[in-house]
């Protein structure tokens, strides 16, 4: 249902332009970069760009018209998004839209001037991006992913679904995770002694190191797996789904476009709708505003979505409360 809403999206957004042409005075052509940490042929990453760029469009900015849009794609590598941070600011666009922590933090290594407007970054308090949520105070501003409460439900979710589970293990990538992981995996431990469940820290940095990692964690049976949001694990996460279904392991995902390609269940903020939202503050900065006067927003709403063929397939029962609460059941 979500593709077909895409694809008419796209197909009606031609409609939009005579409503919005007049929104623009002809003028000088604005510039916007668009850095993203994830590979350009990522049919749902494409999906959340082409969400942004609609935004905008509804707003009177049209790329190649009154707006050059210019992307970097760096494909889950870490120094390639400090080598494109530094390429988009070098081409001096009035605003760049940074998606998740280790991109911000390269952009704004390379420039305390150029506005930056974030999405899908977990603490940029403690990151230092912003001086505080309500009033940024530099040249960066946005959107979180998280809230109190998220890692809470990931262990109640899957201590739902598997009642049996005594361990959890946290999947991260120091080198792309919230302060090298320790940012999640504090919110997973509080939760977890609460329900009685031990805490396993599984960092890993490669493909190579999250197939060692789950298969020696699924060893010992009755565990769960968190797979937390950063820019590794998004990037891996065929993978890991696969190991997971291979080792017959329940794991909750940050985003529910891992359950529409097979994972069990996951429990997160709407990307699209972030990116979405993520345009009015670029509107808002290319017609003179400043991101050290837009509050850094918090999540609208939260998503918990479940695959019952996954979860037949492992054997598991969703429990029917799980299923009223859930706001998508895949078949």
């Amino acid at each position: 249902m979500r593709r077909r809403d895409f694809i008419k999206g796209l197909a009606g957004s031609a409609t939009v332009w005579p409503l919005a042409a007049g929104a623009q005075q002809a003028g000088e052509l604005r510039r916007v970069g668009v850095l993203t940490p994830f590979a350009e042929t990522d049919v749902e990453v494409q999906s959340e760009v082409a969400a942004f760029r609609r935004s905008l469009e509804q707003r009177g900015w049209f790329d190649g018209r009154n707006v050059k849009i210019d992307y970097r794609w760096a494909a889950g590598d870490v120094n390639r998004i400090k080598t494109y941070a530094q390429e988009l600011v070098g081409l001096a666009p009035n605003v760049i839209l940074a998606r998740a922590t280790p991109v911000t933090t390269a952009l704004l290594r390379e420039t305390h001037t150029i506005p930056i407007v974030f999405v899908n970054v977990s603490d940029p308090v403690g990151a230092g991006f912003v001086q505080s949520m309500a009033r940024p105070g530099g040249n960066a501003t946005g959107f979180t992913n998280v809230e109190a409460s998220l890692a809470g439900k990931w262990v109640e979710v899957l201590k739902e679904l598997n009642p049996r589970m005594t361990r959890i293990a946290a999947l991260f990538s120091p080198k792309t995770s919230p302060d090298s992981g320790e940012f999640y995996l504090r919110l997973i431990e509080d939760a977890s002694r609460s329900m009685a469940v031990k805490t396993i820290a599984i960092p890993v940095q490669s493909a190579a190191d999250i197939e060692s990692a789950i298969e020696s964690f699924a060893l010992v049976p009755d565990g769960g797996l968190i797979v937390t949001p950063d820019v590794t694990t998004t990037n891996n996460r065929a993978l890991i789904m696969l190991l997971a279904a291979k080792h017959h392991l329940a794991a909750i995902y940050p985003f529910r476009f891992f359950v529409g390609e097979g994972g069990l269940a996951s429990y997160g903020i709407d990307v699209v709708d972030m990116y979405r939202r993520a345009a009015a503050y670029v509107d808002r900065i290319l017609k003179g505003e400043k991101p050290a006067d837009l509050p850094v927003q918090a999540p609208i709403r939260f998503e918990l979505a479940i695959n019952r063929k996954t979860a037949n397939a492992l054997g598991l029962t969703i429990p029917p409360t799980l299923i009223v609460r859930a706001d998508e059941v895949v078949e």
